[in-house]
Order: C-alpha cells, then structure tokens, then sequence
C-alpha cells in the first residue's frame, strides 16, 4: 500500500509549521497504523509497519515471538483496505503523537533557562495568573509573582524571568516572574554591559516588589565606579528599569568591605553618624541626627527593613539626640503620724455621735480629740 502522496505533502507542511522532524511523525503514523492492523479480523498479535519517507510505500509485517520476546517468524500482512482504517485511525493518534512532540521541544528547549529573561504578549489576565504568549510556548505568571497593583492588559508586550519550568502530564509548564528580586537583576544587566562583561558585580539585592528596590554593586576595577556605571549619565541606565518596573524606586548602593560603612550605605538616602557593630548577634546600632531619623526608618520602616535585608545585619537605628528622662511625679505626702488620734469629719459633727458608747462632741469640722479628753467626760455633752 502506499500513501498518497498529498498526505506526504501535508507531513512535510505539518512538520515545518510545528517545528518537528519528519521522521518523528512518520513514526508517530507507524504506531498508529500498528494499532489500527491489530483491530482487523485475523490480525496477528505481533506485527510493525514500515513507512518510506521517500516513496511513502506502507507495509504490515506480522510477527511471530518465542517465550523470550524474541521474533521467531515474520511476513507481509497489508489488509487490502488498509487505506480506509488507516486513514481514519492515523488522524487522530498522529495529531495526539504531534502534541506529545511538541511538548517534548518545548521542555527541551526551555528546561535549562531558568533564571533567563523573556519578552511576552499577555493572552489572559485574571487574579490567580496571567498567560503570556512567548512564540513557541506559553508561560504561566501566578498572581503571587505579578508586580502588586500593576495592571496587564491584554496584548501588551511584558517583560519577565523564567523561574521554574516542570514537565507535568499536561505539558511543560513554563512558570515566570516579575516580582522576583532577580528580574530587576537581569533587567539591569540587559541596560549595563559592565555587568555582562564582568567588570561590575552585584552582590545582593533587596527588594520589596510595587515599592522599593536596593541593590548592592561592587566593582572589579577601580577604575571603574559601580554605582555611577548602574546609574548611568543623568539615571539614564537605572531609568530603563524603573519604566519596566512601572515606576518602582530603585537604589544602587556601593558595596563596602566594611560592615559598618556598608550598612551606611545602605541605609541612604538618609546621612548616618555612627554604625556599632555586635558581630556575634549580627546587629548593627546605627546612630542618625534626630532630624533623620524618619528618614532612615522610611516609611512603615521600608528603608530599614530594605537595609537589613542587603546587609544580612539587624539594622537599629537610633537618634543622637537621647530622650528626655520622663518627668516623676512628685511624691504623695504622707499623713504625718500623730500620738493623738483624729476623729473623722462623720465623728466630729454634732449632727452623729463619734462612738455608740461617747456624747457627740460638736465642733469645727476638723477635730482633734486627746486620748485624756477622750477619758473625761465633757460637760453638757455626754448621754444620761
């Protein structure tokens, strides 16, 4: 039996638009041909098919197999309507086979491109993920990777690193960030060559996606200024980022030998008087003028939380000024302890008696009673 030599072009056509071998979906074709000779009347058990790429010739050998597996006999068997259960199984399974190829290609090709950058179109949008289309794949960004508050819209060409790719059953999954700290890594590397060639190194970034990045650059030249290479003339090079990353602020900080002064650095804008260093605790006590203090916390302390982070130190930061000593309330003065005990103001009034056993003495509405005139009777006063 022999193909048609449409069906030949087709393949070729099918092969060139998905990008796969012609030998793979011919041999895709022989296993589904296999499968529809085994569902003829009289079929063997055993058989193969060989396909010529060139001529496109199709025949059925059955086989015969030992106890061991091993082909003992083996004989042309192409049922004579072929054609007709061929073409009607070959379709379907061919097009799963093509599918399954593909897969394969695009796990191939990006399995070992973890960390690159790729450009996309969006597809879809919604709160769990985004879809972007990259040409020969799609990647897959969950909401949890997205810039918070930045909006995508359909068709619009984005920027993002590939953070994890996996071989599922459904196919690769191809998944992608932009709010990982190394996005603006790459995406700062695409901007400065001196970072590609090696003379300039970064050597940690912090980064709280939507708000505020810091990054830390040293340089393996000294002739070489890291942070005014980053920066670039006017901010031109560090400019590019911020606009991909939709307004984000991003600091560059020159890395420093020194913890101390490193620290300082990091906590810019913000002008630092003094860094103590606990080197067994790993926390930095960082002293500013009481009028910078709000601003080397920064807001909701982003700058020194940011800071920390960079520096791998718990970051303190204290004013010059020390606080005013809370003022002590005065002391409570203390009833001065008489010999002679006071009758209250209810024992002092004529209106009640002092004592169910002594006169009511009238009086002023403070009185004094002796302990000696508490013992004598006063006249006119005690009860019959």
């Amino acid at each position: 039996m022999k193909m048609d030599q449409a069906v030949m072009d087709a393949l070729d056509l099918v092969a060139t638009e998905r990008g796969v071998a012609v030998e793979t979906i011919l041999d895709a074709l022989a296993n589904a041909l296999v499968s529809a000779y085994k569902r003829s009347p009289s079929a063997a058990e055993e058989a193969r098919v060989v396909i010529d790429p060139d001529s496109g010739d199709i025949v059925v050998y059955a086989q015969e197999l030992d106890e061991d597996g091993n082909v003992t006999d083996e004989w042309v068997d192409t049922p004579d309507d072929f054609g007709r259960i061929a073409a009607q199984t070959a379709k379907q399974v061919i097009s799963q086979r093509l599918r399954e190829a593909k897969r394969d290609q695009v796990y191939e090709v990006y399995e070992t491109r973890e960390g690159d950058l790729i450009t996309g179109i969006v597809q879809q949008v919604d709160h769990r993920y985004s879809i972007l289309d990259l040409g020969d794949a799609e990647a897959l960004m969950p909401g949890s990777e997205r810039i918070p508050y930045e909006r995508l819209e359909r068709g619009n060409r984005v920027k993002a690193i590939i953070i994890e790719v996996r071989n599922d059953a459904k196919g690769p999954q191809i998944i992608v960030s932009r709010s990982h700290p190394d996005f603006v890594r790459r995406m700062l590397e695409l901007e400065v060559p001196e970072l590609m060639d090696g003379t300039i190194e970064i050597v940690s970034i912090a980064r709280e996606p939507g708000h505020r990045t810091k990054i830390a650059v040293k340089s393996n030249d000294p002739k070489v200024d890291p942070k005014g290479a980053c920066v670039g003339a006017r901010g031109a090079r560090v400019r590019q980022v911020v606009n991909e990353l939709r307004g984000e602020k991003v600091d560059v900080v020159e890395w420093r030998e020194d913890v101390g002064q490193f620290i300082a650095e990091a906590l810019g804008p913000a002008k630092v008087q003094q860094v103590n260093i606990n080197e067994e605790d790993k926390i930095a006590t960082v002293i500013v003028a009481d009028h910078q203090l709000s601003l080397a916390i920064g807001k909701e302390g982003q700058n020194a939380r940011l800071a920390a982070r960079l520096s791998g130190y718990k970051v303190d930061i204290q004013s010059d000024q020390p606080e005013a000593p809370a003022e002590e309330p005065a002391p409570a003065e203390e009833p001065v302890a008489s010999e002679e005990p006071v009758a209250s103001e209810e024992a002092a009034t004529a209106d009640q008696p002092a004592n169910e056993d002594e006169a009511a003495v009238a009086g002023s509405d403070e009185t004094t009673v002796s302990d000696e005139d508490a013992q004598t009777p006063i006249d006119g006063d005690s009860e019959e």
